[in-house]
């Protein structure tokens, strides 16, 4: 009943009026950040990055494991690697995986501006190239988080190459488990729907991990190996 009742009182106003608040309380970023967005559209890359909320969610999160090594699928602008690698160790180093040179060559920049890009490195071309190559040269358990956020359809794909990484207490987090601008986690013959719906039971459904979802911007999955 009262899941019935919440579902009855939430309509798409208070819904973007949530999503608002959340940015307006949680979503403080540094003189940096709060510009970073703002250049990369000027340079023609996506209005696509994740909201500072949602990066102050990845950095909570990538500060609560060992935060050695973490691998981000889908750089863009530098955006959420720059939250990402302000939560790992001292020591800890990000590697980052992008399509598109001239986002990648943006993003660089952005490191350097940043004082991150001593620990971050750029790994140039297409996720389902780069990742069975990382496969092969890192150790099993050696990864302590992995952020998704690259293309949708390819989250199933992504999940069994990079799985086996994922060390013991580390952490999977992946933007847009519940949609986008253009679908929604309801539209069921969407074809990126799909195949985050199967990413989705994926993670959820696996023995050796335990895994959630934020509704928070576009949905965030958050699992954690035990």
């Amino acid at each position: 009943m009262l899941g019935k009742l919440l579902v009855m009182n939430m309509t798409a106003q208070r819904w973007r009026y949530i999503q608002e608040y959340s940015k307006e309380v949680f979503g403080q970023e540094d003189a940096h950040l709060s510009g970073l967005m703002q250049e990369a559209i000027a340079n023609g890359l996506p209005s696509i990055a994740i909201t500072a909320d949602v990066g102050r969610l990845l950095m909570i999160l990538a500060s609560t494991t060992r935060g050695r090594l973490a691998i981000e699928v889908g750089t863009l602008g530098g955006y959420s690697g720059i939250w990402l690698a302000r939560g790992l160790a001292n020591a800890g180093r990000l590697i980052t995986i992008e399509l598109e040179d001239k986002h990648a060559d943006f993003a660089q920049r952005q490191f350097e501006l940043a004082s991150v890009a001593n620990r971050i490195e750029i790994k140039r071309g297409a996720a389902l190239d780069v990742l069975p190559h990382l496969a092969e040269e890192l150790e099993p358990g050696s990864v302590d988080v992995v952020f998704l956020d690259a293309v949708k359809s390819e989250y199933p794909q992504y999940w069994t190459l990079i799985r086996n990484l994922i060390a013991k207490g580390g952490i999977i987090l992946a933007d847009n488990a519940l949609g986008s601008d253009t679908w929604h986690i309801d539209d069921e013959s969407d074809p990126q729907r799909i195949a985050m719906d199967k990413f989705n039971r994926l993670v959820a459904s696996d023995p050796e991990f335990e895994a959630s979802i934020i509704p928070l911007r576009n949905g965030v999955l958050v699992g954690r190996r035990m």
